[in-house]
């Protein structure tokens, strides 16, 4: 009975019950992490996933990675492959197996990749090397455009393509370079310096295929960063599939998915602007053919609102005629009254006859002009007595008078001054002496003073 009642106390797990609660303690417990190691066992069966072991020296741990997340590694792995695996510990009920579900998969390697490029991101962030401002618009019809890429890569073939259906017009400038492997940074930032140098295009095409992130690795070095963002040219970048995103891409001007995308962002669609053309065209005819009916209804309307011009004519002519009636009647009027006041002033005239007045004043301006006559001769008399004297005493003054006398003046033929003192003269000094008819110029030979 006692071993019944300790039967009857215990609590008895299923295996599935047992699988399920380990699971659930398992997932609580840790939250994702990272994990090294290499691959072995890996099964791939028909429904997609992904099934293998991590291991190291000492131990192993088994690995699923279901279809919607392997879908995105862009590498194969294969057995003794180093990787790093993103994953959530988690059981298998099925077998209470402990495994890793995978979310994301690395080559080995690639994490210090991933840092590295975080690390530089950031820090060109803080340097404002990706800042909005600094980007510069595309122009609209580049006469020229550059591409910076291998030579004989897809990524040059996809754009030229594009380049050739979209804008056949265009020009096309290509700088090779390498684009993976040592040294392809530097080349691709010598590229951007000698395009910016040439000045040979309006607009630079950065571009690659795809690849994992150690094959784009050279487009998030430093070098090329820098070099876009002193680039004078607008630069479109078009490094890898969609997916990816590289250092180059946060600096460029534009970033592209694709490189055939960089060239469709960079080239006009010249089919579509001939399409777009025709609308504008098919849309300006059926505007102006609106436009023109707009107008001819508007002429109409202001047709019949005219008056009609021989009937305007018409009331301007019966116009003038009655005012011309009404100014002869006026004219008849001021006339008549006129003539009255004229006879009314003409029999005041005839009261006041100024005949006689006129007589009388004409015997008085008679005897004025006679008494005006004989003033004016005794007037002229007078004053031609006084000229006479005045000439006479004038005369008496007058050097010419003097001089008719038997006198002389001296003037100094180079001032023109007249000379009264022989000692202002010096012997050989030309003289000027004027006498009351001519005058002569001499030499000074000689200087004798008064004793």
């Amino acid at each position: 009975m006692h071993s019944a009642l300790n039967m009857s106390c215990r609590e008895i797990y299923s295996v599935t019950r047992l699988n399920r609660e380990v699971r659930a303690v398992l997932e609580g417990s840790f939250p994702a992490l990272w994990v090294e190691g290499e691959i072995s066992n890996l099964a791939r069966p028909a429904s997609g996933h992904w099934y293998f072991s991590l291991k190291d020296p000492s131990s192993q741990v088994r690995c699923a990675m279901f279809k919607n997340r392997n879908r995105s590694i862009k590498f194969s792995p294969e057995n003794g492959m180093q990787v790093i695996a993103k994953a959530h510990v988690g059981l298998y009920e099925g077998r209470g197996e402990f495994q890793l579900v995978v979310e994301t998969l690395e080559a080995a390697g690639t994490g210090a990749l991933q840092q590295a490029f975080a690390r530089l991101k950031e820090e060109l962030n803080r340097e404002g090397l990706f800042d909005g401002a600094h980007k510069q618009a595309l122009p609209a019809f580049p006469r020229t455009i550059g591409i910076i890429s291998s030579p004989t890569g897809a990524a040059v073939q996809d754009i030229l393509k594009v380049l050739k259906r979209r804008y056949p017009g265009g020009n096309v400038i290509i700088y090779p370079v390498a684009v993976q492997g040592e040294g392809a940074a530097q080349q691709i930032a010598g590229a951007l310096a000698l395009a910016n140098e040439r000045r040979e295009c309006e607009v630079l095409i950065l571009a690659r295929g795809g690849g994992s992130l150690e094959d784009l690795w050279a487009f998030n070095e430093e070098v090329i960063a820098r070099a876009i963002f002193d680039s004078s040219l607008p630069v479109v970048s078009g490094v890898g599939h969609e997916i990816d995103f590289s250092i180059a891409d946060f600096v460029a001007d534009q970033r592209a998915p694709t490189p055939s995308a960089a060239a469709e962002l960079v080239s006009p669609d010249t089919t579509a602007l001939r399409a777009r053309l025709s609308s504008l065209q098919d849309r300006l005819s059926t505007h102006s053919r609106h436009l023109l009916q707009s107008y001819r209804q508007s002429l109409l309307l202001l047709e019949r609102r005219l008056p009609d011009p021989a009937r305007e004519l018409e009331n301007i002519s019966q116009g003038l005629d009655d005012m011309a009636l009404r100014l002869q009647r006026s004219a008849r009027a001021v006339l008549a009254l006129k003539g009255s006041q004229l006879l009314a002033l003409c029999g005041t005239i005839n009261s006041h006859n100024p005949l006689q007045r006129l007589a009388l004043y004409k015997n008085k301006a008679s005897y004025l002009g006679e008494q005006l006559r004989v003033s004016m001769s005794h007037y002229l008399l007078a004053t031609r007595a006084r000229l006479r004297h005045l000439n006479s005493a004038l005369h008496a003054v007058s050097p010419l008078a003097t001089l008719a006398r038997g006198y002389a003046i001296v003037t100094a033929d180079e001032s023109a001054d007249i000379v009264r003192d022989a000692g202002t003269l010096r012997p050989g000094q030309m003289i000027r002496t004027r006498f009351a008819r001519g005058h002569i110029h001499s030499s000074v030979e000689k200087i004798s003073k008064d004793d």
